[in-house]
């Protein structure tokens, strides 16, 4: 694991309680120093401040997306408001921890990044049924297809008909869920249980933060829309 936080306290608090964890973690005070060592040993993951002198959080994470590099990233952020989060995705994050945080906390999500989502089983857990507006789900090893989305497992690729998406490890990851069940209400406890390891509450604004971020990148004009807000239940994938 990568640490990157210029707060010498934290980052040592930090460092030793994912330590303590079980995690071997390689600590750097600034954005410079965390893309030269990504570079050097790529890591599992990445525990990246978002406000870090010269390069920051944000700048970190573009330049290893724009490299390819698909490599889980946690941000860690003082930044509460939702346009600010929007802001971290956009840059290619897949979660954040909002501080002052709980270091139980920062395990949780990084054991839901580190955990590789398996799918709902066909007309499990969620709510509702198809409403008509599902289309039968193509599954094999290496693909799942479904309401005009193909996603390509291995290679973590995924398709709106030809239009490749450009999508983060917790987006790809939500999307999979969400087409391995076309069709079918998932409620927000299992979406959250399936992506994140556990369930925020129904204060947290996580998931719609996610599903916003997705649907956005999915959307097309005269197309469509694909993703269902079920109110007071949860979402479902189906093309109207």
């Amino acid at each position: 694991m990568l640490l990157a936080e210029d707060d010498r306290a934290i980052r040592h608090a930090l460092e030793r309680a994912l330590s303590l964890e079980g995690y071997e973690v390689t600590a750097v005070a600034d954005g410079v120093e965390a893309l030269a060592q990504a570079h050097r040993t790529p890591p599992d993951v990445l525990v990246l401040d978002v406000m870090m002198p010269g390069i920051d959080g944000l700048q970190v994470c573009r330049v290893l997306r724009a490299e390819g590099d698909r490599t889980p990233i946690l941000m860690l952020t003082a930044l509460v408001e939702t346009a600010d989060r929007i802001a971290g995705l956009d840059a290619g994050a897949d979660d954040y921890v909002v501080k002052p945080f709980d270091v139980e906390e920062v395990f949780a999500r990084l054991r839901a990044l580190l955990r590789r989502t398996s799918p709902v089983p066909a007309g499990g857990a969620g709510s509702g049924g198809d409403g008509g507006g599902g289309r039968e789900v193509q599954v094999s090893d290496r693909q799942v297809e479904a309401a005009g989305i193909l996603m390509d497992l291995q290679a973590r690729r995924a398709w709106r008909g030809r239009r490749e998406l450009e999508l983060t490890r917790t987006e790809f990851e939500l999307l999979e869920l969400l087409v391995r069940n076309a069709g079918i209400v998932l409620d927000h406890s299992t979406i959250y249980d399936r992506i994140w390891g556990y369930d925020f509450g129904p204060g947290s604004k996580n998931l719609a933060v996610y599903v916003g971020y997705l649907r956005r990148k999915l959307d097309e004009p005269g197309a469509p829309q694909l993703i269902h807000t079920v109110r007071g239940v949860g979402y479902v994938l189906r093309e109207d």
